[in-house]
């Protein structure tokens, strides 16, 4: 009798629960996702139709439709017109990397971890006023800033910046590179969008310096050019970071 009753209250992971909270849509992703996982559908096959998922689990055509369309965002399966769902194969291109241990770095530190190593106005170079759109010989900001984490140097930021005359050039760069507040999505309010870089190159002897490493020593060399929401850009440099600093990580396939 025991025995009998256990086995009334144990779900079937492969059924949808109408008594739970979790929309069905999403129980069918689920489903979709672990049995794909466990390899019941491999990649390059074609999953049930949906003709077929809605006689198997008891719901409605839309349902399997917003689960579809789910695991299409996620990249997880793809469609082909007149043939049905397939698995998609495991793709190393789709891989994408963040910059969350930047985040972490940032949004943890308070304003003492930032040492201003150098401001002043400058006459733009060739490269310089080709990034920033602006004149030959036009003056820009140019700013050097150094970040530490428990005292010790983490990363190196050097940029230009379009020198706007009605502003002091201090707060002018606190506000256009808030690094802060373009991790944490506040107080960036000034920039619409960025270009962002990032290659492995050897530090210079002033680089090494500063982030306290002897040369020859390899770094990370973020470049990034921000724009205003005039689509103007209005900043452009370098987060520089020795190696043993910074690491990227991402995950591929299917996660459960």
């Amino acid at each position: 009798m025991m025995n009998k009753d256990i086995r009334h209250t144990v779900k079937d992971p492969y059924a949808i629960d109408k008594e739970s909270f979790e929309p069905a849509y999403l129980q069918l992703a689920n489903i979709l996702r672990r049995q794909i996982s466990e390899g019941e559908f491999r990649p390059g096959d074609l999953i049930p139709s949906e003709a077929q998922l809605v006689r198997r689990f008891g719901i409605s055509p839309m349902t399997v439709r917003r689960s579809i369309n789910l695991l299409l965002d996620e990249g997880v399966v793809s469609t082909e017109q007149g043939k049905g769902t397939f698995v998609r194969p495991l793709e190393l291109s789709a891989a994408s990397f963040d910059l969350r241990e930047l985040q972490d770095l940032i949004a943890n530190g308070t304003a003492g971890d930032i040492k201003l190593l150098d401001v002043r106005v400058v006459s733009a170079d060739e490269k310089t006023a080709r990034k920033l759109q602006v004149a030959q010989g036009v003056p820009t900001i140019y700013i050097r800033r150094l970040f530490f984490q428990n005292r010790e140097p983490i990363f190196y930021h050097r940029a230009y910046l379009v020198y706007d005359p009605s502003r002091p050039i201090v707060e002018a760069e606190m506000d256009v590179t808030s690094l802060k507040g373009l991790f944490t999505h506040s107080d960036s309010t000034l920039l619409k969008r960025g270009h962002l870089t990032i290659e492995s190159a050897l530090m210079n002897s002033e680089e090494a310096e500063l982030l306290k490493t002897c040369l020859p020593a390899a770094a990370f060399y973020l470049e990034h050019l921000f724009y205003d929401f005039n689509n103007r850009p209005v900043s452009w440099g370098w987060f520089i970071f020795r190696n043993d600093r910074l690491h990227f990580t991402t995950e591929v396939g299917i996660q459960i």
